[in-house]
This record gives structure tokens, sequence and C-alpha cells, in this order.
């Protein structure tokens, strides 16, 4: 069997799709390592791989985050973390690395090693049609012009990995867009825009959801339906005001309101009605499988496991990606979309009121449940890793010694 390296960054979004995926591998008796933050070791634990954990602690994030803070954090974690990175991965010689769309270390990381990679994409796969966050454009120059700070730290950081490393053929600005000769994409054909513009380095996986430990402490047994879920993510504080404008918009609504706050202290809310269950984490899947609407601010995760529910959904995007995934989302007649400015009590009850009593949304979303089940999830995902594996000849390659070990 082989060695499987897995390296990515500090997002519940991008870490959790892969999960299911390192645990099938490790059933298949391959050797998995996983490089990440110690926020999320326990997890990464679970699935029988072994977790490296990046110095100096979590990686710290944007907050909020726009394409040009978010290259440049990239890029200045890739210069701080690289060394450590090079020397486990070294240690273990892998025959494969597997690092998000994001992972600037992990790409820089499998040239310097010779290693064959593939790229693991957590939101859309991008090109010409669906441009990515970080794609130059127009708009990012302007928004660069007012950030001039992080532009230079972003260069300055380009510039020292460009100096110590091999980053030929590497993208300069689009760092959410590294691509590989493989690139999982944990997403259906059918949700993905423009699909056939994308060639067979493209596999469309669809969502990667596998079994993950019960959560005890939350009550299933009170939910009452119908089950209305409204969730803004886990990684950024939500605003207690927003939360608690879906908590009374909805629950006339529903038999139960389960209000997922995050980083945000659900007394932040203030006092709710009686049916409205807030609390900071909710197994997500489990609600999802009850519920007849979600709100959601349009992760691709949260909006791929919804669609794996076939649930309607009100999204609400805060930022990166999530307008485009908002987009699709209404295109395909899953869901309706608006914006944060625009939420007050009245809008967000008309939105839920029409899907949950117009049929079509419904009708849809079924439909979406269905592509999202045949794209064959985490099993295909470790499928198509290891006919990767074998084009690439899996027999273990020579790894490069690290140059100040040279005698």
């Amino acid at each position: 069997m082989s060695t499987i390296a897995f390296l990515n960054i500090g997002m519940h979004g991008h870490i959790n799709p892969t999960l299911p995926v390192v645990a099938e591998l490790v059933r298949r008796g391959h050797t998995i390592t996983y490089h990440s933050s110690p926020a999320f070791r326990e997890e990464i634990e679970v699935t029988g791989a072994t977790v490296y954990l990046y110095p100096g602690g979590d990686q710290p994030l944007p907050d909020p985050p726009t394409p040009v803070t978010w290259m440049e954090a990239l890029a200045g974690t890739t210069v701080r973390w690289l060394p450590a990175v090079l020397t486990d991965l070294r240690r273990d010689r892998p025959d494969l690395i597997v690092h998000d769309s994001a992972c600037l270390w992990g790409a820089v990381a499998a040239r310097e090693l010779k290693v064959p990679a593939a790229a693991s994409f957590t939101t859309f796969a991008f090109n010409r049609h669906v441009p990515s966050p970080t794609r130059g454009s127009w708009d990012l120059l302007a928004a660069a012009r007012t950030r001039p700070r992080s532009v230079r730290s972003y260069l300055r950081s380009r510039w020292k990995l460009h100096r110590h490393f091999d980053t030929g053929g590497l993208p300069l600005l689009d760092l959410a867009n590294i691509r590989q000769p493989l690139n999982v994409v944990y997403t259906s054909r059918e949700f993905q825009p423009a699909v056939e513009d994308f060639d067979q380095s493209y596999r469309f996986v669809g969502p990667s959801i596998g079994a993950r430990p019960v959560d005890l402490s939350f009550p299933v047994d009170r939910l009452q339906d119908p089950v209305l879920y409204a969730s803004l993510g886990t990684v950024f504080n939500a605003d207690p005001r927003l939360l608690r404008t879906f908590a009374t918009a909805l629950a006339p609504l529903g038999g139960t309101v389960v209000v997922s706050t995050g980083q945000t202290d659900p007394d932040a809310l203030g006092p709710l009605p009686a049916n409205v269950l807030a609390r900071r984490f909710v197994p997500q899947p489990e609600v999802l499988a009850r519920a007849a609407l979600f709100v959601t601010h349009g992760g691709m995760n949260s909006v791929n496991e919804a669609m794996y529910a076939g649930v309607p959904m009100v999204v609400v995007p805060q930022g990166a990606d999530q307008p485009m995934v908002a987009r699709r989302v209404v295109e395909l007649g899953a869901g309706l979309s608006i914006r944060t400015q625009e939420v007050a009590r009245g809008s967000v009850r008309a939105l839920a009121r029409r899907l949950l009593h117009e049929p079509g949304f419904r009708e849809a979303a079924t439909t979406l449940k269905a592509a999202q089940h045949k794209a064959g999830g985490y099993r295909r995902a470790a499928d198509e890793l290891e006919r990767y594996l074998h084009a690439a000849g899996s027999v273990r390659r020579p790894v490069p010694v690290d140059p100040s070990q040279r005698g």
C-alpha cells in the first residue's frame, strides 16, 4: 500500500470533506498523514491518520476575508510553515500529496520533493467562466489599491518563496485555484457551473459525507416537524442580531427552529421563542435529514450537505465564493437568495413561506439530491486517488534530502 500526505488549511469547510476520504483510504490499507492546525487534531485522528501539527498553533485567518487579505495570509503562512512541512515529508517519503486548492505550501512541497500531487476543491472548480475570488481582475486591482500593506506583504512572501523553493508553474495571484493533474471536486457535475468547460483532470465526486461521531449532547428528541434550520457557518463571528432575526422570523412557521450560532455565544441572541433551539454547534447532517428548510450563508460544504438531504434553501451570502454558490442554488430552482442588508423578519418569513409551500423548490432540491448521491462521494474520491497513484507509478520515488543535511 501507499503513503499519502494530506495538507490543508485550518477551516471546517475545507477539512470536513476530506475526512471521510481519509478514513476510507485508511480502511483500504494506505498509510495517511495529515498536516493541519491543532483545532482539528482530534477529528482527524478519528479517521486513523497520523496528524502533524503546523508550527505556531492555529493558522490566523483574516476577518472578514477578502481576496487581497486571503492571498496575503496564504503566502505568509507558506513562508512560515513550509520548512517544517518539508522536514516531515522528507521523513515520511509519501507517494502522493493531496493538498487543498488554496494550500500553497502543499503545492510547493510537492514540487520541491518531486512527488505526484492532487488538488482538493471544496468550492466550485474555477476557470474563465467560473472565476475564483483571487483571479486577476479589475476588481482585484481596485481592492489591492485600498490595501497597499497587504499587497507589499504578499509580494515579499512570494519573493522569499521564489528565492528558496521551486514555485515554477504555480499561479502568481490565483491562490484559490491551485490545480494539479488530478483535481477532486466535492460537488456533482449537475451543480458545477459551466461543467462542460472542464477537462478530464477534474473529477466531480459529489459531497463527501461519512459517519461522524454522535453528538450525545444534542437533544434530537426535542425536534418537532417541521424542522427549520439556520446557520451562518462556524469560522467567523456571526452578527447576533442577524441570527435573532432568523430565529424570530422562522419560529411561527416551524415545529422546532434550530439555530447554529458558531463562534457567537447563543446568549447574545437574547430571549427567543420557546420552539427555538440555539446552540454553538449542531450535528448538521442529522439536522438537515429532518429539516424542511435551511437558512445558510452559502458555504459550499453546507450547501452540498443540504442538497444531499434534498432541503430547499434561503441563502444569505456573507463573502468569498458564497454569492456564486447562492446564484447557482437560485438558477437550479432549489432555493432563494437575499442580501444581508435586506434581512428583516418580514423578508425572511416571506421567503421561507414560499419555500415551504411552493412545490417547485422541493422538487428541484429532490432532483439535486439524486445527482449528489449519484456522484459517488468519498468512496469515489478514494477510487480516483488510487487510480491516479497507479497511473503515476505507486513505486516509492526517491525524495530529495534536505540540502542542509547533505555531506
